[in-house]
């Protein structure tokens, strides 16, 4: 027979409970998002990783293609196909940059700003169900505290961790 637990040795088993790991948290919550979130993208030449690079060409100054590997953390070999695919699809162009010939800049076309925002309302519903437990004001704090910890995240990813 074992003896009883202390109430500090009680408080830190509690502690140690799945429902308060960070991490069981974030993988529980990544791979339903990824299920929920696969059908959404599956149109699209390159899915998940495609969707990516058009959210990052949606908004601001067209980025050259070394600029979107490291904001979507590719590989530019790999980024490199993707952008092919996308672009055969017409869902981007590549031209040279102005201020430097060498560098290529990417843009998202009309075309892909128009998959784009199809892809967005098929995520939204997605993200609705995974998140229809939540009111609005949690819904939106988490997506904030979320998007904290992702640029934290990626500040923290250096170029060789890239791999560019």
């Amino acid at each position: 027979m074992s003896a009883p637990m202390s109430d500090n040795a009680a408080g830190e088993a509690a502690g140690l409970a799945l429902e308060t790991d960070l991490g069981w948290a974030i993988r529980m919550v990544s791979s339903a998002f990824s299920r929920l979130a696969t059908a959404s993208v599956a149109d699209l030449p390159g899915g998940a990783r495609a969707y990516l690079i058009l959210v990052a060409l949606a908004d601001g100054e067209p980025p050259s293609q070394l600029a979107l590997a490291r904001a979507v953390s590719l590989d530019r070999t790999v980024l490199t196909y993707l952008l092919d695919d996308l672009e055969d699809h017409e869902l981007v162009s590549r031209r040279p940059d102005p201020r430097d010939r060498r560098a290529r800049q990417v843009l998202l076309t009309d075309t892909g700003r128009t998959r784009l925002s199809e892809v967005r309302q098929k995520l939204a519903a997605a993200e609705a169900d995974l998140l229809m437990d939540l009111d609005e004001h949690d819904n939106l704090q988490l997506r904030a505290l979320l998007a904290r910890v992702a640029r934290t995240a990626q500040d923290n990813i250096t170029a060789s961790d890239v791999d560019c």
